[in-house]
């Protein structure tokens, strides 16, 4: 693993709960410490906006949802045609939605966030 990656890792294990929230104007929703240092280390705004249109339009499906950002294999990528996928479910393998990004700069393999009561966040975070 590349250093920039072992340091977001490492950074986001410091986030337990959250005293302190931010919004993103337009869209009305928040998110945590956790979630706005993600954005800044990884250079992620664009993972944070997406996600949160997305999650706060399945709202009326479940209270509880998982985002899951996976960075597709070479095979995958060949066979689904995209780099990566964000998948959208309740926690319990029920899947609402996936969505394909063709080409993307995030860094990290994996990511799971939550999206509850309007506000995205770090598993950590719940």
């Amino acid at each position: 693993m590349n250093t920039k990656v072992n340091e977001i890792k490492e950074g986001l294990q410091h986030f337990h709960g959250s005293e302190m929230f931010f919004q993103i104007p337009l869209i009305r929703t928040r998110f945590t410490s956790g979630i706005k240092y993600l954005a800044e280390v990884a250079n992620c705004f664009w993972l944070v906006t997406d996600t949160s249109v997305i999650a706060r339009s399945l709202m009326d499906k479940s209270y509880f949802i998982t985002i899951d950002f996976k960075r597709l294999t070479d095979d995958e990528q060949e066979k689904f045609g995209c780099e990566a996928m964000i998948t959208y479910g309740d926690g319990n393998d029920l899947i609402f939605e996936k969505h394909r990004y063709n080409v993307t700069d995030f860094p990290l393999d994996e990511l799971r966030l939550y999206f509850v009561d309007n506000t995205l966040m770090l598993p950590s975070e719940y």
